[in-house]
């Protein structure tokens, strides 16, 4: 059985990598490299930002809105965890709307 520390740290790089994986996928592959921007940088440092500050409050959090719950630090931060994927959803989608896009395609040179 994995450690609860193990488990968090397993959440913590999927939903970071679902994150990277899901927004990526709204660029055009074109025929050169993508690159983050200015803008995809302080997206993905706000998002490691919200889960670490999730590993912290997540389980007291969830004692609170969850009181008939055994208290499982795990559950509280996973479910932030969970919180953080979709509210980044449409903080990717606010920053396309006003022309601030994440990741950029490089021209290939030859």
């Amino acid at each position: 059985m994995f450690s609860p520390l193990t488990i968090s740290a397993i959440t913590f790089l999927f939903i970071l990598g679902m994150v990277y994986l899901r927004t990526r996928m709204h660029y055009p592959k074109g025929t050169g490299a993508r690159q983050l921007t200015r803008a995809g940088a302080l997206y993905f440092a706000a998002l490691v930002l919200f889960l670490v500050a999730g590993y912290f409050v997540g389980p007291g959090i969830a004692r609170a809105f969850l009181p008939g719950v055994p208290p499982a630090p795990t559950l509280g931060r996973t479910i932030w965890f969970l919180a953080g994927y979709y509210l980044f959803i449409p903080v990717h989608g606010m920053l396309k709307a006003r022309g601030l896009p994440v990741f950029r395609t490089t021209s290939a040179e030859h």
